[in-house]
């Protein structure tokens, strides 16, 4: 089989174990969406057809900013906003945009969760509730717990700086990638972390100690990561072992961000 289009992040459903969709575009228009699980353990070829469409305006551009973005939408895309990083710098609930009111209304001015995931350690993260479990399989978290359930995102950030002193808010990937965590209990990490939070924050928290647990499909991991650009590798004929996070992962312990490659077009040979 072979599909040839431009590339977005993976989709994600949480089954006994995750299973990964790739979606392929006509510059902006759906094109195809390709199991990607059914490659596991083939040789798969990825070709870069030497360009790249901005996912927002659709435009050829010669390098990608933020996930697939021409250099002006990422200044200007609400989905680049600042407090898309810093969730605490949201301020639509006070009437006040930072770049789209009616975008941000649609997604900010929404419930939002604070939770903790174990991935290369223990974080604190920051979501959208409809993002649930998504967002977690993204960063290649094994477990999951809710911490809070706020109802609109600065809120969440609020939570989110205060305890970033005491547990990290960013993923060593390549630990990630190789599977190496210590394991831990999610609900003791909750329980001293609620203690961190002055009486105005600590209303928030969630009821729900329910620990999700996730599982990758991987026949193997990677013991020396080593990534990959499609920019300098132009193409990929390897086959897959794995796949975590937005990554592909190879037999020879090279890996593929996806996402970092959303509106390359590329050819995919099974």
């Amino acid at each position: 089989m072979e599909w040839t289009g431009n590339i977005r992040k993976m989709k994600s459903e949480l089954n006994e174990e995750v299973a990964y969709t790739l979606p392929l575009y006509d510059v902006l228009e759906p094109l195809a969406e390709i199991s990607m699980n059914q490659f596991i353990g083939q040789e798969l070829s990825m070709k870069f057809e030497n360009e790249i469409n901005c996912v927002v305006t659709g435009k050829r551009i010669n390098k990608a900013y933020g996930e697939g973005m021409s250099y002006d939408a990422f200044m200007s895309s609400p989905m680049a906003s600042p407090s898309i990083i810093r969730p605490e710098l949201s301020r639509i609930h006070e009437g006040i945009a930072l770049r789209d009111k009616e975008w941000e209304e649609k997604y900010h001015l929404k419930p939002h969760i604070v939770y903790l995931s174990l991935t290369s350690e223990v974080k604190v993260g920051v979501t959208s509730e409809r993002n649930i479990p998504y967002r977690w399989i993204d960063q290649g978290a094994v477990e999951a717990i809710l911490l809070a359930e706020v109802p609109y995102r600065q809120l969440a950030g609020l939570i989110e700086v205060s305890l970033k002193e005491y547990r990290a808010d960013k993923t060593n990937w390549r630990k990630m990638l190789k599977n190496e965590y210590e394991p831990t209990d999610l609900l003791d990490h909750k329980d001293e972390l609620i203690e961190y939070l002055d009486d105005e924050l600590q209303q928030f928290i969630s009821d729900n100690d329910q620990i999700t647990k996730i599982k990758y499909p991987v026949i193997s991991y990677p013991t020396k990561v080593k990534s990959m650009k499609l920019d300098k590798v132009l193409e990929v004929e390897k086959k897959l072992t794995g796949i975590k996070g937005q990554y592909l992962m190879f037999s020879d312990d090279t890996v593929l961000n996806i996402r970092s490659h959303s509106g390359y077009k590329v050819t995919i040979e099974s």
